[in-house]
């Protein structure tokens, strides 16, 4: 043993409200000790050997006949990463026992630290037993016991108490946890991050509430996932009753893992819900399913038959090389209505894809699959188109000619339909583009585009909207286009920050193109936007081309000040002459591929812009719009807005599209609706919040979620709306949550649903 030079001694630790470990009444005490326990050493940090001991203390006694080392008076010890701390420490050098008394304290390398009265432990400060013991673990949960002991590096505590809660108040005088497990024997093990009970009884609020024989659950490290119990959900509604969900975890091995839930409900009948989770070095993938026998009708009042009823749901994604990524996503369900009945989501589509990728610095390739499975009341599923195959790919060749870079494409897509119109499509197309800077500061870019397609289709006329149609039979079309697009950016200081003002100029030209007389598939939500406004083909997809000349012009504006920024921009179209497709179309439709509404059916188009505002942390402002050209009518107005901070704040989020497109195009619906969610911070722990969404189009009926109810007079449908009640500790989470449906899709049918969440930290699994 080597004895190191003396430090400065430390303050004694106390225990607020008793000694280390024990209360008044003999019961274990969870309260830490008002003052940390010190376990520096000097010259401590120098490395030492397996067999070696560094320690001081005030006075040093060593009796040659009995061989025991006493060592007084703020004595620290520190051997094999193990630190000790005690008033008093006999050392028996024949039996290699250590005997610790009075404010003992005792870190382990992990950073957990034991709190005592009396220590008897081995010389390598890792095994021993303590009295009146409290461990203070290093993610902040602690355990009391009258007695304790570790060997090799697991505790075993008898008569303990377990908790994750703060023991204190603000002034630090003790107070009991909100929850606690006593125990008549605890089990810690370390390595497994695990913490195990016998004879175990959950108190909350000072009330015991549960009995468990036999219990465990993770230390709160992050690391002790195994099998085990997860917190429950309950819920009530009118349509299924009084909902119990307990999900149990099943770990198979780190990296594979499996949830299966039961639910049992007070109107139906039970159902069962399956999770299983798979990681590995290539990749994860998923699985989840949900089976029940319940009754389906078509409606919310008419009585339906008993059938199975199902949803499963299968995603992953595997890496099978340095360049090739295997993607797929599988979404499959019995009904319509299963998904709404049951919560479990409000898709009105569900998608199922398969698709491999490969990657490089300089191309790219996707080999792909779509299968769609529409939730809409009314439309009939043999419509929904299958893509199969979807290729695509892309090779960029830089700097090549004139210093510019080539990107050339080759894409095909074959669409089927049980019942509907069949497509096919494929095309190349080359873009050559060149970016530079003027000595005057202008960002000009070249670009040079050109395309072939060929299309293929028929039952042309099982597609309602004419215009989408095409000509049966196969057909040939040739793209080109050349543009021109200047950024000129002013900046320079403006109150105390920086201001930049870019104007911004586009010119393109593409000769006449056909439109008409191809189907239309992937082109048909066209929206003048400010995303779109200076883009070469303001189309979403392939199937349409906006031809002509036009010269688009507009100017982007940025602000940056201390905890407060801006960025705004606006800008128009001005198109020099108007094909035939896009103004009327053929004699048949009567009709341009950009109706009137769409922002680019005339000469001019409608003015777009954009502007963004946030300041700190506690404004953030967002506003879209589109402003008819002629009458100057807003025919899109977007707010999205949020105003406070983490603990209360106002989220509002408005759309009004007020295009009065023909109803005879689908896709182009003008609706407006308002979304209003809050959160208010009432005490420090407690919090309310809710949110509703307004449906605002004066419409009787939704074409996705059917009827809705308590629509009044001025147009207003409810959609969905919540309230709820939260409260939240360091240790503990409550909330109450009252949602109300106001729509009806067959049987899921409208009404209220009332949700309880009760959380402990670390309790579950």
């Amino acid at each position: 043993m080597a004895p190191s030079e003396n430090a400065p001694a430390a303050p004694e630790p106390t225990v607020a409200g008793g000694a280390f470990g024990a209360q008044a009444d003999g019961r274990p005490a969870l309260v830490r000790p008002s003052t940390t326990s010190s376990f520096g050493i000097a010259g401590g940090n120098t490395p030492l050997g397996d067999n070696e001991v560094a320690f001081t203390a005030d006075t040093l006694d060593y009796d040659y006949k009995s061989h025991v080392v006493t060592a007084s008076g703020d004595v620290r010890m520190i051997r094999q990463g193990n630190r000790l701390r005690a008033d008093k420490v006999e050392w028996d050098r024949d039996t290699g026992e250590v005997h610790a008394m009075g404010n003992v304290a005792i870190a382990n390398p992990q950073g957990d630290i034991t709190y005592g009265r009396d220590l008897q432990l081995t010389d390598t400060l890792k095994d021993g037993v303590i009295e009146d013991l409290l461990l203070v673990l290093e993610n902040g949960g602690r355990m009391a016991a009258t007695t304790g002991g570790r060997a090799n590096g697991i505790y075993t505590l008898t008569h303990a108490a377990y908790t994750p809660c703060d023991v204190t108040n603000n002034k630090g005088c003790p107070k009991d946890p909100i929850w606690k497990i006593t125990a008549a024997r605890v089990v810690y093990d370390p390595t497994k991050h695990r913490i195990s009970y016998r004879d175990a009884r959950l108190t909350f609020l000072s009330v015991p509430i549960l009995w468990l024989p036999a219990f465990s659950h993770p230390d709160g490290s992050g690391q002790g996932g195994s099998s085990g119990l997860l917190v429950p959900d309950i819920s009530y509604n009118g349509r299924n009753g009084l909902q119990v969900a307990t999900p149990y975890y099943i770990q198979f091995a780190p990296n594979r893992d499996l949830t299966i839930t039961p639910y049992v409900f007070t109107s139906v009948l039970p159902m069962l819900e399956a999770e299983y989770r798979s990681l590995d070095s290539h990749g994860a993938w998923r699985v989840q399913a949900y089976a029940t026998d319940s009754t389906r009708s078509a409606n919310d009042t008419a009585p339906g038959s008993r059938d199975f009823r199902g949803y499963i749901e299968a995603n992953g994604t595997y890496q099978l090389g340095p360049n090739w990524t295997l993607t797929g996503s599988i979404r499959a369900v019995t009904d319509k209505t299963f998904l709404r009945r049951y919560d479990i989501n409000y898709d009105d589509r569900l998608r199922s894809t398969l698709k491999a990728e490969r990657i490089d610095s300089d191309s790219y390739l996707s080999i792909a699959g779509w299968e769609f499975e529409t939730m809409v009341p009314g439309v009939r599923q043999k419509t929904q188109p299958i893509a199969l195959p979807a290729l695509d790919y892309r090779l960029r060749v830089p700097e090549h000619l004139l210093g510019g870079t080539f990107t050339f494409q080759a894409n095909t897509l074959a669409i089927t339909r049980l019942e509907g119109q069949d497509t096919q499509r494929a095309f190349v197309s080359a873009q050559w583009e060149k970016w530079l800077l003027t000595p005057l500061g202008q960002q000009v870019t070249f670009t040079a585009y050109g395309r072939g397609d060929v299309y293929h289709s028929d039952d042309n006329l099982a597609t309602s909207t004419v215009i989408y149609q095409g000509e049966p039979g196969w057909k040939g079309r040739g793209i080109g286009a050349l543009a021109m697009d200047v950024r000129w950016p002013f900046i320079g200081e403006f109150l105390s920050g920086t201001q930049r003002i870019t104007p911004r100029v586009q010119v393109v030209g593409s000769p006449p193109t056909r439109n008409l007389a191809i189907p239309n598939e992937d082109a048909r939500a066209i929206d003048l936007e400010d995303s779109n406004l200076f883009a070469l083909n303001r189309f979403p997809g392939y199937d349409r081309w906006e031809d002509g000349a036009r010269v688009t012009y507009g100017v982007e504006y940025a602000l940056d000040l201390p905890h407060f920024s801006l960025r705004s921009q606006v800008g128009e179209s001005y198109r020099f002459y108007t094909p035939s497709d896009i103004s009327q179309g053929s004699g048949i439709t009567g009709m341009g591929i950009l109706p009137d509404g769409t922002g680019l059916s005339g000469r001019t188009s409608d003015i777009v812009g954009s502007t963004t505002l946030r300041y700190g942390s506690f404004i953030s402002l967002s506003h879209r719009f589109r402003v008819d050209r002629k009458s100057f009518a807003i025919r899109r107005n977007e707010i999205d807005a949020t105003l406070g901070n983490q603990q209360t704040y106002l989220q509002v989020g408005y759309l009004k599209l007020n295009r009065h497109i023909s109803n005879a195009i689908e896709d182009l619906r003008d609706h407006e609706e308002l979304r209003l969610g809050a959160r208010l911070q009432i005490l420090k722990r407690w919090s309310l919040f809710g949110s509703t969404t307004l449906d605002l189009s004066g419409e009787s009926s939704d074409p996705v979620l059917g009827p809705t109810l308590d629509a009044d007079d001025a147009g207003i449908d409810p959609v969905r709306s919540r309230v709820g009640l939260a409260y939240e500790d360091d240790c503990f989470e409550f909330s109450v949550n009252w949602r109300r449906d106001y729509t009806a899709v067959g049987d899921a049918r409208r009404g209220n649903t009332i949700q309880f969440r009760l959380a402990f930290k670390n309790l579950g699994r």
